[in-house]
């Protein structure tokens, strides 16, 4: 069994949001707790994450310190928090992969994600980073060619494209290190944005990109068996926030798409997690939504799936929303 796990924002912060170092440190502890808990069982794990609030920091470190010394664009920011979060990721792992008495070791890599020039996001930016600043201020940058928009109470915020993920470049390189035997964090905050010229060269682009779109893409390119989004809550709910509200258990991916189809989860939070679950699920994967703590669980629950073994509805719904292939036609 193969699981590649998408980490949120979530599981890189304190339960507040907080980014302190040491708020982080104890998060990223914690769930390489649960990480380790899964290749215990025997499971080649690869793990990306969510940046935001990091690249939020430096994005506001950017306007702080914009006159003394150059600001970095956008692709240099996920570089930046790649970096520094699989530094953090790989010493919180190997230490509670030892704490397991496992011998496997983890390795982060520094990956990029081709997008599309002409993706239309880049026409009409969607994605809202940083912090939000007042008027006056955010005009500021406005007049250096950036897009802010009016949040009303809070303030001005920027947005920036969000183009798809159409190729992670080092997935070669992930999967290499996992047929190893590492333990591989890779293509953070989705990746860092590229893309390619017509003679084949990269070039960083200001866009950031769906962590969970990209994990269900780099998932299918390591051959992951099963793509795990861990984040706050222990499945996807339908009628959320009204008193019919109800936690999806296991459905196929037919029912799924009826089910977003209908409205029931939100663009800024929980759709994109679906959306991302299906595109890999309707590439024969299984997907899984549930919460940090039910990963190796979850992943047991579709294992047995996966070897015939079924499993009930009920069952499906202790350990998160899984998401399976429609079964094959029957033979005649």
């Amino acid at each position: 069994m193969r699981a590649l796990i998408a980490l949120g924002g979530n599981a890189m912060t304190a339960p507040d949001g907080t980014a302190t170092v040491e708020a982080q440190r104890e998060a990223i502890g914690t769930a390489a707790a649960r990480i380790a808990e899964l290749v215990a069982t025997g499971t080649d794990v690869v793990v990306t994450h969510g940046n935001g609030p990091q690249v939020g920091n430096l994005l506001v470190k950017n306007e702080l310190t914009a006159h003394v010394v150059p600001m970095v664009p956008l692709d240099w920011c996920g570089a930046q928090t790649q970096g520094t979060l699989g530094y953090t990721l790989t010493t919180c792992l190997d230490a509670a992969l030892t704490a397991e008495g496992i011998e496997r070791r983890a390795a982060a890599l520094v990956t990029r994600t081709v997008v599309d020039a002409d993706d239309p996001d880049f026409l009409q930016p969607s994605k809202p980073v940083g912090r939000f600043l007042p008027e006056a201020e955010a005009q500021r940058f406005v007049a250096e060619g950036q897009h802010w928009q009016d949040r009303g109470e809070k303030g001005w915020r920027r947005v920036v494209p969000s183009p798809q993920p159409r190729e992670i470049v080092d997935a070669p390189a992930v999967l290499a290190l996992v047929e190893a035997g590492f333990v591989v964090v890779a293509a953070g905050g989705g990746g860092i944005p590229v893309v390619r010229g017509e003679d084949g060269a990269l070039t960083g682009v200001e866009a950031v990109i769906d962590k969970d779109l990209g994990a269900a893409l780099l998932g299918r390119l390591v051959h992951a068996d099963v793509l795990v989004i861990a984040t706050d809550v222990d499945n996807a709910v339908i009628g959320w926030g009204t008193p019919d509200a109800r936690p999806l258990g296991r459905v196929t991916v037919g029912e799924m798409r009826d089910i977003a189809a209908e409205g029931h989860f939100a663009s800024g939070s929980m759709g994109p997690k679906v959306e991302a679950a299906l595109r890999f699920a309707e590439q024969g994967g299984c997907s899984i939504i549930t919460s940090l703590d039910r990963i190796r669980d979850a992943v047991a629950a579709v294992a047995e799936h996966v070897q015939g073994a079924g499993g009930s509805e009920d069952g499906a719904e202790l350990v998160g929303t899984v998401i399976v292939p429609e079964p094959a036609p029957a033979t005649v």
